[in-house]
């Protein structure tokens, strides 16, 4: 899997980074129609950081993955 740096725009609502509502990939704006599915990372066994994903719809009707690192609040465009 790739992991490709992106700028997102999140909801907060009682947590920071809730949930994303559009990221920018290659000087193009996302909007997020939809957000399909999401999962947690972690395993406290492996030097991986936890991280949630985000199976997102956007409005041009394409899907993606989208990956929040939480303790360095980095995302990434999973390819």
């Amino acid at each position: 899997m790739n992991f490709i740096p992106i700028k997102v725009s999140c909801h907060a609502g009682y947590k920071a980074d809730e949930y994303p509502k559009s990221f920018l990939y290659e000087d193009k704006r996302y909007e997020i129609e939809e957000i399909i599915d999401r999962w947690y990372q972690y395993n406290e066994a492996s030097d991986i950081s936890p991280a949630n994903y985000f199976k997102v719809l956007t409005r041009c009707g394409k899907n993606y993955i989208l990956k929040h690192v939480i303790d360095k609040d980095d995302w990434f465009l999973v390819a």
